[in-house]
């Protein structure tokens, strides 16, 4: 079956009032009506109050919700607080009567015709499905999920999907949700003001308010602890934060793509993340395959990765056959971000300018080329799969960690921002793994 994503969209027309004949176009989850200019919809007829209501959109319908308004928000002659709404239920804001009506799409993916998307490329019809939702999706407003193994790019296809879109002026901020310290997190999203704990000796913005007029990229979203969700909730459908320790409320007006290499649906179901938050962030969802899945995009990824890794010229220009053979039939747990890491540190071991097999890492010649871990499974295939499955992945982590610190001379701080990690993370691996500089 061909694949297919939903569009949310909606128009809100004015009937009757100030602003009769009016319509707005509408594809943000959540919509803001009310005189205030920071409003998605915004009415002259002085007897609105400046936020007078809104309309978000639900797993189960699409909510019409007064938010505290002087005069009310009426359908009919009754006076509500929240109430589904139905297509062409009218609904009356002050002296104007309004009429939603939903407008949803429902888009059959075909794939791109282009192998590169900024700095993401592939020829694999995976890949260009993917650049066609980036394309698709990026001029929304909406809120995007962005789902993949570790080193698949997600950060990458957040950037592209910033750059295509109306924001693109405007700042693009990076958060980690897995790297900040924990008693942190929530200063780091929404600030913090001077005083609100010990060590806070001047107020400071958090990512939402820097990355207002932009695009906010919350990565391993999953790792956000459970009594923050709520209220990274709250400001994704108010629009509006409060900072640690203050009492203003402040405006944001931010695009927010997360991301996660969890089985969100899963860890909802087990109770570590709040439901109502996966449907907020979930809107749209792209998953980028494992590279395993796209082996045939493997020269152009190289070529690119060669590429991209030489500052100083074009010393090296292509890697034999050989390499490519041994590349095709790897598992590659890392990913592209593992990929990217090996042919990079096979660039200073290379003479000439072809990369040969004598320029990889130990571990790489030395391998079963069906796995990094192949020699381990043949001692683990009589254990559970539990069992097997994590000693392999220690093999991997170790093996990994020890060609990334010798890559670095030593230096974790260097190694941490090559992998893409936290220091305290590298560090704490290095400890696991009895690993000395």
């Amino acid at each position: 079956m061909p694949r297919q994503i939903h569009i949310r969209k909606g128009r809100l027309s004015a009937i009757t009032g100030a602003d009769k004949g009016r319509g707005w176009e509408l594809d943000s989850d959540v919509v803001r009506i009310g005189t205030n200019l920071a409003n998605e919809v915004v009415l002259q007829d002085g007897t609105v109050s400046r936020r007078h209501a809104e309309v978000v959109r639900t797993p189960h319908g699409v909510i019409l919700r007064d938010t505290d308004s002087t005069n009310g928000t009426f359908v009919g002659d009754l006076r509500i607080r929240e109430v589904f709404l139905t297509p062409e239920t009218r609904f009356r804001v002050g002296q104007t009567e309004m009429v939603f009506a939903p407008q949803d799409e429902v888009i059959v993916i075909t794939p791109s015709d282009k192998s590169r998307l900024m700095d993401l490329v592939g020829e694999s019809m995976a890949m260009r499905q993917v650049f066609s939702i980036i394309e698709r999706v990026a001029p929304t407003s909406l809120t995007v999920l962005i789902t993949g193994e570790t080193g698949t790019g997600k950060e990458l296809a957040s950037r592209a999907m910033h750059r295509l879109s109306k924001r693109e002026e405007g700042p693009f901020v990076v958060f980690d949700c897995g790297a900040a310290p924990e008693s942190l997190i929530e200063s780091e999203l929404f600030g913090h003001e001077k005083g609100a704990f010990t060590g806070a000796v001047a107020s400071r913005e958090g990512v939402f308010e820097a990355a207002h007029g932009g695009t906010l990229f919350l990565d391993e979203i999953g790792e956000l602890p459970l009594d923050l969700q709520p209220k990274l909730l709250r400001v994704l459908e108010q629009r509006e934060l409060r900072r640690v320790g203050g009492s203003k409320v402040r405006a944001v007006d931010v695009r927010v793509v997360a991301a996660t290499n969890r089985d969100l649906l899963q860890e909802v179901r087990a109770g570590r993340f709040r439901e109502d938050l996966y449907y907020r962030l979930a809107v749209v969802e792209l998953h980028l395959p494992p590279l395993r899945d796209r082996i045939e995009d493997l020269p152009m990824l190289v070529s690119h990765l060669l590429s991209r890794a030489q500052s100083g010229g074009a010393r090296v220009r292509a890697v034999e056959d050989q390499v490519i053979a041994l590349f095709q039939a790897w598992r590659w747990p890392g990913n592209v971000r593992e990929l990217a890491n090996v042919v990079e540190r096979a660039i200073p071991f290379t003479d000439g300018p072809i990369v040969t097999l004598e320029a990889l890492p130990e571990a790489f010649r030395s391998g079963h080329p069906r796995s990094p871990g192949a020699r381990a499974v043949q001692t683990t295939a009589d254990m559970p799969f539990k069992d097997a499955k994590e000693k392999l992945i220690e093999a991997f982590e170790r093996q990994y960690l020890v060609d990334l610190i010798e890559r670095h001379g030593g230096n974790v701080s260097k190694a941490a921002r090559a992998a893409d990690m936290d220091r305290k993370s590298i560090a704490r691996l290095m400890r696991k793994h009895g690993i000395n500089r």
